[in-house]
């Protein structure tokens, strides 16, 4: 690991099974994380159980001290977070993990945007102007974000999408220190390829975690 991701500020805001297996698996590549819940008890108890490396704090000084912000919290209070927190967000990058969906009352889930749209695309349009989101840790589901992480003797792919490229060097460090080989698929536009139900997600036309070669075969034959 090298010294950008050592020296990049991570918040993860909103520790439900997805925020907390981020901060574990980065906090386990010897990465810090300031870890953020509208609880704060609940930050301080997993702050306190991950060790030195995670530092809890209320959600305004978790955005403010941050170089990058990760909301792990429902798709359909994104907007309301961004919105709230607007003024702390100027300048950060913001990691979309977000999953459109909900479920649909026979036991599986639906899509809770239109079918053609991704929350990739639509959270980018109300970020401020002067921050950058990248669609990352969302391709995977908590289970297999946990037991993946640092495979061997193959590392398993975590896919993200980005417009900035300035971005780029960040995420993947940061996918690197949690355990899995980062693979760019392309600008935002690309999001709903790595959301429920597309074809580079665990619960979509992907239906498991995949080696870098695997995902580069079946970026080849899509």
């Amino acid at each position: 690991m090298n010294t950008i991701s050592k020296n990049t500020k991570v918040a993860i805001i909103g520790l439900g099974n997805i925020g907390e297996a981020i901060a574990v698996n980065l906090t386990k590549g010897n990465h810090p994380v300031i870890v953020a819940a509208r609880d704060f008890e609940k930050a301080k108890s997993l702050s306190d159980k991950l060790g030195n490396l995670a530092d809890a704090k209320e959600i305004t000084d978790a955005i403010k001290e941050a170089d990058v912000v990760i909301p792990a919290i429902y798709f359909d209070k994104i907007k309301e977070f961004l919105q709230l927190y607007s003024n702390e967000l100027q300048g950060k990058v913001i990691v979309d993990v977000s999953n459109p969906i909900a479920p649909d009352g026979n036991g599986g889930f639906k899509k809770i945007i239109n079918e053609n749209d991704s929350a990739g695309k639509i959270l980018s349009e109300l970020i401020p102007s002067n921050s950058r989101i990248v669609k990352a840790f969302g391709t995977l589901g908590a289970g297999s974000l946990l037991s993946e992480a640092f495979s061997e003797p193959n590392r398993k792919v975590l896919f993200y999408a980005s417009d900035s490229t300035n971005s780029n060097n960040i995420i993947e460090e940061l996918i690197a220190s949690s355990g899995f080989e980062p693979f760019h698929i392309g600008g935002v536009d690309q999001s709903i390829r790595i959301e429920v139900f597309g074809d580079l997600h665990e619960f979509g036309n992907l239906g498991k975690p995949v080696t870098l070669d695997e995902a580069k075969s079946k970026i080849a034959k899509s």
